[in-house]
């Protein structure tokens, strides 16, 4: 039995794993992909139920390491989508988030890679806006008392430095476009920084939108803030 159980719990762990690196490289469409992820769940839950059968009634004859093993495998196949759920639980159902929600930042170069996207390139609209204020008070638009040479540099080497593929950096119209790509699934987010020089200060706007998805699971507040963050350490090491 023991093998058994310890066979059970590794094919959980790999139909959790595995639909990610499948569909990054279009080898499984999504919704295969979501759909073993959830059978990796399934088939988890199963492994610890026998887990518990065996301590409880076959306790003489454990391995107490694979047991161990075989445990601590199920766990991580049950845990690991359960704690997306909770995340998704936890944040607005929307992929569309913008510094500016009055006149959000416009994609230009990247219009063309969303043609086919299932989430158009249009703004969400108002609803949309309405869930990120409640969810994400502090994506705001940012002001600095430095020069727009400056922060078009500073922005253009932040992208550069998270390992966002750089499309778009148009110095005359104040945008910067890049693309970034989420590690398990290899998810396409795509972000439009608008920098605008008004006065003696200079204005960001930072758009970032999925394209597939309904849920970003907060990653796209999350990556405004990691890049917010990011220019203004960059500025105080200037």
């Amino acid at each position: 039995m023991k093998i058994l159980v310890g066979f059970i719990s590794l094919l959980a762990l790999l139909l959790v794993v595995l639909p990610g690196p499948l569909y990054k490289f279009n080898l499984l469409d999504l919704s295969p992909a979501f759909t073993t992820l959830r059978y990796g769940v399934y088939i988890g839950i199963v492994a610890l139920v026998l887990l518990f059968i065996q301590v409880i009634f076959v306790r003489k004859n454990i391995n107490w390491t694979i047991t161990g093993v075989s445990a601590i495998v199920a766990i991580v196949a049950v845990s690991f989508p359960l704690s997306i759920m909770n995340k998704a639980k936890s944040v607005p159902p929307i992929h569309d988030i913008s510094t500016d929600l009055t006149n959000p930042p416009k994609f230009i170069a990247i219009a063309a890679r969303r043609i086919d996207a299932p989430n158009p390139i249009q703004y969400a609209g108002e609803e949309t806006a309405q869930q990120q204020r409640d969810a994400y008070p502090e994506i705001k638009t940012q002001t600095y008392l430095k020069p727009f040479d400056l922060l078009f540099y500073t922005t253009q080497k932040s992208v550069d430095e998270l390992g966002w593929e750089l499309v778009n950096a148009d110095k005359s119209l104040g945008i910067i476009e890049a693309t970034d790509t989420t590690g398990w699934f290899g998810f396409k987010d795509d972000v439009v920084i608008r920098i605008q020089a008004i006065g003696k200060e200079t204005i960001i706007d930072i758009r970032s939108k999925s394209r597939v998805g309904k849920s970003d699971l907060g990653k796209n507040a999350e990556r405004i803030q990691v890049l917010i963050d990011h220019i203004k350490t960059k500025l105080a090491q200037s």
